[in-house]
């Protein structure tokens, strides 16, 4: 029978991707109708084959990404790829007894004897569109939980990530039933067609536009989704903090993975009278992190020549604006490997474009601010951040950050560590992101949470039917007075 024989009439015909796209899809829908509750035994049995499969084959994944990055630390691929995803699983399976087991809820006193729970179930298939940024952690990460709630899942990497697509595929063709866990490999047809299918929930990572575009795709087929997405997450230095730890926080956090991460700082506010001195601390922390920043393996390529150009675009139309600039190592030198050197750029003008738009690299606005409240008003004037990280000692001026501004996720006096935290729901707010996951929250996210209620066999609700007699009305009153 042709790949496309369920195609409606005088529907376009679709490409070999697509149609496999939409095969898997119909296989997964009926797998799990026929199968709708796996038991904890079946579950622990998926996410073994995918911490099997991810162990059996580390390097290959490590040489992967390598190969798409141009150059991607491997201690950087072991911590944030292969230790995060390791760590999801093994949360997992710690926690599946619990997450799978009716949580009783308080039942009110007009409705007793009766019993309340609310009952974890499956969702259905779930579609997982990753990033090129961690390819392989933020796609089987969520995988895993959602594996873990007791899905069907189905993932489309991106296509800047082709190296380890394409192992990815293999790897979990190799350890999983494609009706179980499957990936679907193609270009940004493949992922447009597969933000449009009816998934019984679907999880974006990446940018804030193309998640708007995901969003309005998957509205049509009513599909939740959970949108992580970006922004500019500030770094607020207070007034008295330690300045060279918090530069080799903000260092660390700026340089890791090159700067391409969600999470990332995105620019710095500095107390004023100390923004050079911040600056400074920073290159200083950042040359004692990557000593041969121009030649080590260490310091991660920037992912395509698209991306290379608009970070450099940036920090030219930053330098033409009057702004300084302080590179740690030479851009000339980093060229042929698309790396670019942290590039610190003091008081750039508020219109510049690394000032409007989320800067996805190592590239390290520093701005002036007159008081801790002027760093709040600054935070507060743009789109609500993914992350916020403040450095000090003073824990009231610390709680007062924390009540009036408002982020996806906070680290106080460091950078990145609260994603880390499996225990702590991920997720952004507004145009960062919407609902989150991690731990208890990502099996709710990827769950029905039914909510049943148990009628008693002694219930009186029997009394409130019609005929409505005086009786009726003196039970009314009495429900009055305890509702």
């Amino acid at each position: 029978m042709p790949a496309d024989s369920s195609r409606p009439l005088g529907a376009p015909e679709l490409g070999a991707e697509q149609s496999n796209l939409a095969r898997v899809f119909a296989r997964q829908k009926a797998a799990f109708a026929a199968a709708p509750a796996p038991d904890k035994a079946e579950r622990v049995r998926r996410l073994d084959a995918l911490a099997g499969a991810m162990e059996k084959n580390e390097q290959r994944i490590i040489k992967a990404i390598n190969d798409d990055f141009g150059n991607r630390s491997g201690v950087e691929t072991i911590l944030a790829e292969l230790i995060m995803t390791a760590s999801a699983i093994k949360q997992a399976k710690h926690n599946l007894s619990r997450w799978m087991r009716p949580r009783n809820v308080p039942t009110p006193l007009k409705l007793a004897p009766g019993k309340s729970r609310l009952e974890p179930q499956p969702l259905g298939v779930i579609g997982i569109i990753a990033p090129w940024n961690y390819p392989f952690q933020l796609a089987l990460s969520p995988a895993a939980t959602a594996l873990a709630a007791g899905n069907r899942v189905m993932i489309k990497p991106s296509e800047l990530t082709p190296h380890l697509s394409a192992l990815m595929a293999e790897i979990i063709r190799e350890a999983f039933p494609e009706d179980v866990l499957a990936v679907i490999v193609g270009g940004v047809d493949v992922g447009q067609a597969f933000a449009a299918t009816p998934f019984d929930h679907l999880l974006f990572t990446g940018s804030t536009g193309v998640g708007q575009r995901v969003a309005e795709a998957a509205a049509k087929n009513l599909t939740p989704v959970t949108l992580e997405l970006g922004g500019k997450s500030p770094v607020i230095v207070d007034q008295g903090a330690d300045i060279a730890s918090a530069a080799r926080s903000i260092a660390h956090g700026k340089t890791f993975n090159a700067g391409q991460t969600c999470i990332a700082p995105d620019y710095v506010l500095a107390p004023k009278g100390q923004t050079e001195a911040i600056a400074e601390a920073v290159a200083s922390a950042t040359r004692k992190l990557y000593p041969e920043i121009d030649t080590t393996s260490d310091y991660t390529s920037i992912i395509s020549d698209r991306h290379f150009a608009r970070l450099k675009s940036m920090v030219e139309e930053a330098r033409d604006a009057g702004a300084k600039i302080i590179e740690v190592g030479s851009s000339n030198a980093l060229h042929p490997q698309r790396k670019i050197p942290l590039t610190i750029v003091i008081e750039p003008p508020a219109n510049t474009r690394m000032m409007q738009e989320e800067i996805f690299g190592p590239v390290l606005p520093v701005l002036s601010v007159a008081s801790a409240d002027a760093a709040i008003e600054h935070v507060n004037k743009g789109e609500r951040p993914l992350a916020l990280y403040w450095f000090g000692k003073d824990n009231a001026a610390r709680d007062k950050v924390l009540t009036r501004t408002i982020s996806g996720g906070v680290t106080v006096n460091d950078t990145l560590w609260h994603f880390a935290q499996e225990n702590l729901p991920f997720g952004g707010v507004g145009k960062s992101g919407m609902g989150a996951y991690h731990g208890d929250k990502g099996f709710e996210t990827f769950s029905h949470m039914k909510p049943v209620f148990y009628q008693s066999r002694f219930s009186s609700g029997a009394m409130l039917h019609p005929p409505y007699t005086e009786k009726t009305s003196k039970l009314l009153n009495l429900i009055r007075k305890i509702a």
